[in-house]
């Protein structure tokens, strides 16, 4: 294989991990903690779009903030797989050379 040839599979890889990218930051995702009473939905490109507290969570401040943070790992847990899923083999193998990043 010439380097010429290289250099185009190289960009067209990019082109489609961009393309893979855009797609994942149209999507969204939802995380839960506490069997459902906090959810957090987000983007595939990390961005939080909507937050839905359960009542019963209100009159606890600390466990509010537990809730939180657990729907909001969560979140970003299934935002990271979906991105990696949508780059397909390429998201596959940068994650098990740590490339990922994602």
């Amino acid at each position: 294989m010439d380097l010429q040839a290289l250099m185009q599979q190289a960009q067209a890889m990019q082109q489609q991990a961009l393309e893979a990218q855009e797609r994942a930051a149209r999507r969204e995702v939802t995380g839960e903690a506490g069997g459902g009473l906090v959810k957090m939905t987000m983007t595939g490109g990390m961005v939080v779009t909507r937050v839905v507290l359960d009542p019963v969570t209100v009159t606890d401040l600390e466990m509010l903030q537990d809730l939180i943070t657990a729907a909001t790992n969560d979140a970003l847990k299934k935002a990271k797989e979906m991105a990696t899923a949508e780059l397909g083999p390429l998201g596959q193998m940068m994650k098990q050379t740590g490339l990922g990043g994602l």
